[in-house]
């Protein structure tokens, strides 16, 4: 367990939306109806008189959250000698590209494809034009 909270690691905390704040309340409102047994379709409905970028925002974080938790659990089974190709199945490999190191697709082993992965997901979670921390400012597309 100790390896899974290792700093060097794809692991990182939770992102947590401020107490007090609409996004929080949003927050709330989805982790109740996500453990109460109701129908999915319906959780992730907007709720009335919400705006849709936020509750968007809300859930892209909290799925960030959850596929870190569960990498987190797996990542010391998938190591570069295990895991030398980021794939889905035989017939599918993923390869990184950023425009900055990697201008072209290039294939990685899956644990550096992963953080990678995961640092840039953070860093568009953290911009303030994209999913800015005060609520009803999401910058239309």
């Amino acid at each position: 367990l100790k390896q899974v909270f290792n700093k060097d690691k794809t692991f990182r905390p939770k992102r947590k939306f401020e107490p007090g704040t609409q996004r929080f309340e949003l927050h709330k409102r989805a982790q109740a109806s996500l453990n109460s047994g109701v129908d999915l379709k319906a959780a992730v409905q907007l709720p009335s008189g919400e705006d849709q970028n936020d509750w968007v925002a809300v859930h892209v974080v909290d799925f960030f959250n959850r596929i870190n938790l569960i990498y987190g659990t797996v990542c010391e089974f998938c190591t570069e000698r295990t895991c030398p190709v980021m794939s889905g199945g035989p017939k599918y490999e993923y390869r990184w590209q950023d425009d900055l190191k990697y201008k072209k697709p290039t294939a990685l082993p899956a644990p550096q494809y992963m953080n990678l992965l995961m640092d840039w997901i953070e860093v568009q979670i953290n911009n303030e034009d994209i999913f800015p921390t005060r609520v009803g400012k999401c910058k239309e597309q």
